[in-house]
């Protein structure tokens, strides 16, 4: 599988937990033996400002984060399009699902998966898409800017226990007819994270059923790095995602 990656992402960009030290190495070290990786490149402020206002981008840049903040989106749109052909994984930061148009926080400055989605909307390469978001935290901004859009669903799952999270899994993508799936790849639901829910085994099942799903529709699929905080464990959570991915 080929992995969108940059260098400049193991920077520590702020202090925030997504930005920490090591997060990146730690899943590098675990998948490159397995993977191709792909340099990504950042976007073009015609892109970014698909999704956000003038004033916001301006705001990130005044910050000093835009240009780690427009790598992560340009790799997400170089993952979007390699995921119409094959299976794709943006290995990237700063994450983006809580940005909205004007706004942003949770770690996220611009929202990768919305730049991607309409940048392939854009150039005519999808129809319909449809977005899994398996963090362990509402993706407040891509339903903020993407919510009201007729080609575009956006699933968030929420229950109690991983058996029940994995069926709603299921019963989101049966009988889906979309172009691509995008998954917003937080791994902070795991046992041994943030949210104490979901098993090692549990990512390659979601990425088996996305891969499944996306065959059975003849569209793409392509997933973003979201959450995910414990070190000891985020390599192997994203290796097997990918790895189910890929079946």
């Amino acid at each position: 599988m080929k992995v969108i990656f940059h260098e400049d992402f193991f920077q520590v960009y702020t202090s925030d937990p997504a930005s920490s030290e090591g997060r990146m190495e730690a899943i590098v070290e675990v998948i490159k033996p397995e993977v191709d990786i792909v340099t990504a490149e950042p976007a073009s402020e015609a892109d970014i400002a698909a999704a956000h206002t003038l004033d916001h981008i301006n705001h990130i840049r005044a910050s000093g984060l835009y240009t780690i903040a427009s790598l992560a989106a340009g790799g997400a749109i170089q993952t979007a399009r390699m995921g119409l052909s094959e299976p794709a994984f943006g290995l990237i930061r700063p994450p983006g699902h809580h940005a909205s148009a004007n706004s942003a926080w949770g770690f996220c400055y611009f929202n990768n998966m919305v730049v991607a989605l309409l940048a392939m909307h854009k150039e005519k390469l999808i129809k319909q898409a449809l977005v899994l978001d398996i963090d362990l935290h509402f993706g407040d901004g891509t339903v903020n800017i993407l919510g009201d859009k007729d080609w575009v669903e956006i699933h968030n799952p929420s229950t109690r226990t991983r058996e029940e999270y994995i069926q709603e899994v299921e019963q989101i993508l049966s009988g889906v007819q979309v172009d691509l799936i995008g998954i917003s790849a937080g791994f902070d639901y795991h046992i041994e994270d943030w949210g104490g829910l979901l098993t090692t085994e549990d990512y390659i099942t979601i990425g088996s059923m996305v891969r499944e799903a996306s065959r059975a529709c003849g569209g793409g699929c392509f997933a973003l790095l979201e959450g995910g905080y414990n070190h000891d464990v985020l390599g192997q959570n994203t290796a097997v995602l990918l790895k189910g991915l890929s079946s």
